[in-house]
């Protein structure tokens, strides 16, 4: 079991150096399940970089968007600018309301 921040990190480096040749890759499919049965878990700046990870791939997972809705909004005090303005980007990039 992997903890939050390492799951955070996992989907923004993939991402990162994978770019959206990584769109079709199965294993994104098992990081987002991952990343959303431990939601709760994640800060704010792990939900938003995994959001970005996941809009940027070109990959809408929805539930975990879903989830990273749920408790983004749960938890919005604790959103710096920059959090917030990622997570409204991903949102937005992958066409997925909150």
């Amino acid at each position: 079991r992997f903890e939050a921040r390492n799951l955070a990190t996992a989907a923004h480096r993939v991402v990162k150096f994978g770019g959206r040749r990584v769109r079709s890759d199965r294993r994104l499919e098992a990081l987002a399940e991952a990343c959303r049965a431990r939601i709760d878990a994640f800060n704010s700046q792990g939900m938003a970089n995994t959001v970005w990870a996941f809009a940027t791939a070109g990959v809408a997972a929805r539930t975990l968007f879903e989830a990273i809705a749920t408790e983004a909004l749960r938890r919005i005090n604790e959103f710096n600018s920059q959090e917030m303005a990622n997570t409204v980007w991903a949102f937005a990039t992958a066409g997925v309301a909150a």
